[in-house]
């Protein structure tokens, strides 16, 4: 593969800083961030983006606050929260007008989003995990496989998709290109919808709600809903999600789901994308599930209640 290409990273949190840490370890790639964290996006213009934990390196990254300095690219990648999926890309529209545009974002319905903004959308899951520590600096905390599939309505071509899961490879990222990436996706969206909006609305972290029985009881039910789900629409997942409930036991008892992170901070959560996203593709495919509409409104009405004026 020969010529340089031009990587739009769209939000620059852990996950995008990561992204584009790795995109820029390949001599050819050429990445340009956008965050509204101003500190974060003036560290890694002066001093380049660094990483550590899982892997130690720092590479030149250019970083704006404003999406219409971007230049045209050939790929963009967006891992914004879902809640700003729309106004970071629209942002950064011009930038996009001819790239193929992926999303590494959590839960179902972003691709449809990006969709009405860019012309080509490649379905993106991922399994990586991180935390920005300072501004310019990202920890890779867990390392984890991708997978990248054209999104059907309006689909990326598979030279495209293969190209950016080769590019992420060649940088330390390793990322699978697959004619369909439902799979993947859904056993994601699945685990997080059955574990996250628990652990928000409990306050305990993922093992404790894993192993607690009658908590455990409401998990089992929301996998359950979902694989059903899966069944009807003909989604064939790589994994059972039930398998990743056992490893969280074993491997993240402690862990904080970014749900349970976002209900601590009182900051709208992801539940819309998660389990409302589990419950719109039901009902599309005719299919009840109310054990996940039940968390959508418990976690709505907390998010609610933030804000409520005392009677």
């Amino acid at each position: 593969m020969t010529g340089q290409v031009r990587v739009a990273v769209i939000g620059c949190g852990a996950i995008g800083s990561l992204y584009a840490a790795h995109l820029a370890r390949v001599p050819r790639v050429e990445v340009w961030a956008v965050d509204p964290w101003a500190g974060h996006m003036a560290a890694i213009e002066a001093h380049g983006l660094r990483v550590t934990g899982h892997a130690d390196f720092t590479v030149p990254v250019r970083a704006r606050t404003d999406a219409r300095e971007l230049p045209a690219c050939d790929f963009g990648v967006v891992a914004t929260k879902a809640l700003h999926t729309r106004e970071a890309v629209a942002g950064a529209r011009a930038a996009l007008a001819d790239a193929a545009v992926v999303s590494v974002q959590n839960g179902l319905g972003n691709e449809e989003v990006i969709a009405g903004l860019a012309p080509r959308v490649i379905r993106g899951s991922i399994v990586t995990a991180g935390t920005v520590v300072a501004p310019g600096v990202v920890r890779y905390d867990a390392p984890g496989d991708s997978w990248f599939g054209p999104f059907e309505p309006r689909p990326a071509t598979m030279d495209e998709v293969t190209r950016l899961a080769g590019l992420l490879t060649e940088g330390g990222l390793r990322t699978h290109a697959l004619e369909d990436a439902r799979g993947p996706q859904w056993a994601k969206v699945i685990f997080n919808a059955a574990t996250s909006p628990v652990s928000a609305l409990t306050g305990l972290a993922v093992g404790p709600v894993c192993t607690d029985a009658r908590l455990r009881s409401q998990v089992d039910g929301l996998l359950s809903e979902a694989l059903a789900v899966c069944e009807r629409t003909g989604i064939a997942l790589l994994r059972d999600p039930r398998e990743s409930v056992e490893e969280a036991i074993a491997e993240a008892y402690d862990h904080q789901p970014s749900m349970l992170q976002d209900v601590l901070a009182r900051r709208a959560t992801e539940i819309g994308v998660l389990n409302g996203g589990i419950a719109a593709e039901g009902r599309r495919a005719g299919l009840p599930t109310p054990l996940h509409d039940c968390m959508v409104a418990l976690v709505r009405g907390l998010e609610r209640s933030w804000s409520a004026a005392p009677r």
